[in-house]
């Protein structure tokens, strides 16, 4: 029977679905040796933990990677295309959760909920109400957001409802939604009272937000990460918070993950952190799992996954699964 392997449990409806083809197991470690071993009689991996790149080299029976979400940055793209292997993603299927997810920083921020709660909590009701009169509502404010895809989009509509004035840009200036301004990249960022990263990682997004950048926002602008870690240099984030050239952060996703214990992050009452879970809610679980589950079935019944990212993979994996040549070449 066919093997799917996953890096961690999916939704259980995910999971009946796949079991319909195939037996499911999950990765007993996400350590890079133990991941390796399991994939070794894999036919597919559904992936929500970075892989080694030495994986694929190593899994002789392996057709697919598949990411449980959009961001292909845990998949060695490159090594899969160069063994056959296909890589897909379930683009937007957590569009909806992260863009809430924003709003909720957005307002955190703008009410200095972290310092109220923590007043309130240590020094009394007195001392938490004082922060009332520094606090602001966001109707009017400008939402920049880097990074203008599924989520950005999704995180545009929710901001235009509540009535922000909505600035983004993306490379190409296309797909710019309703009541959007597309800018280049530095005039978002002036602009910006909030300003949120979401832009896959990539070699050009890497370091994207460095102190250059910083000091084109705002002294009263907040910044809101929930890209990847790499997307902002933390340090030059934590001396422009030092210094008071922004006025606060919510950072969802961070350069070492879990963030170390002794980082100056956690001492920061500026800063809001989250686990890496912005995109994480029983809706999103569900439809990422479904996705990812759909494209296993596809690819197990001889058919191109519907969002294939690297189709350059193809001619190598013709050449070691050749009794699916013409299923595949029917579906392209």
């Amino acid at each position: 029977m066919r093997l799917v392997l996953s890096t961690h449990p999916l939704h259980p409806f995910a999971a009946e679905l796949i079991e319909t083809v195939a037996r499911l197991d999950v990765a007993p470690s996400l350590d890079p040796t133990a991941l390796k071993d399991a994939a070794r009689a894999a036919d597919i991996i559904i992936v929500r933990a970075p892989l080694p790149c030495d994986l694929f080299a190593q899994a002789p029976l392996l057709r697919a990677a598949i990411r449980h979400g959009a961001g292909v940055d845990m998949i060695p793209v490159a090594e899969a295309t160069a063994a056959g292997v296909l890589v897909a993603n379930v683009p937007g299927a957590n569009a909806r959760s992260v863009a809430e997810h924003v709003i909720f920083s957005v307002l955190a921020l703008a009410r200095r909920f972290r310092r109220v709660d923590h007043d309130l909590r240590s020094n009394g009701w007195i001392c938490a109400r004082e922060h009332a009169v520094s606090t602001s509502e966001i109707r009017g404010k400008t939402l920049g957001i880097i990074g203008l895809g599924n989520v950005g989009r999704e995180i545009a509509g929710l901001a235009n409802a509540l009535g922000m004035t909505v600035e983004a840009f993306r490379p190409s200036g296309t797909m710019v939604p309703r009541n959007t301004t597309w800018k280049p990249i530095d005039d978002v960022i002036r602009g910006a009272d909030f300003l949120v990263l979401c832009c896959p990682l990539t070699d050009s997004t890497r370091g994207l937000m460095n102190d250059q950048r910083i000091a084109l926002m705002k002294r009263s602008a907040y910044l809101i990460n929930v890209a990847r870690g790499p997307v902002l240099v933390e340090e030059d984030l934590i001396q422009a918070l030092e210094e008071g050239r922004i006025a606060g952060a919510a950072l969802d996703v961070f350069q070492q993950q879990p963030l170390p214990s002794d980082h100056p992050l956690w001492t920061r009452d500026d800063v809001l952190l989250t686990p890496h879970l912005a995109g994480i809610t029983e809706e999103s679980m569900r439809a990422m799992g479904e996705g990812a589950a759909h494209e296993t079935v596809r690819i197990l019944n001889g058919l191109l996954p519907v969002n294939l990212i690297n189709p350059a993979a193809i001619p190598a994996y013709r050449a070691r699964f050749g009794s699916l040549t013409a299923a595949i070449c029917d579906h392209q």
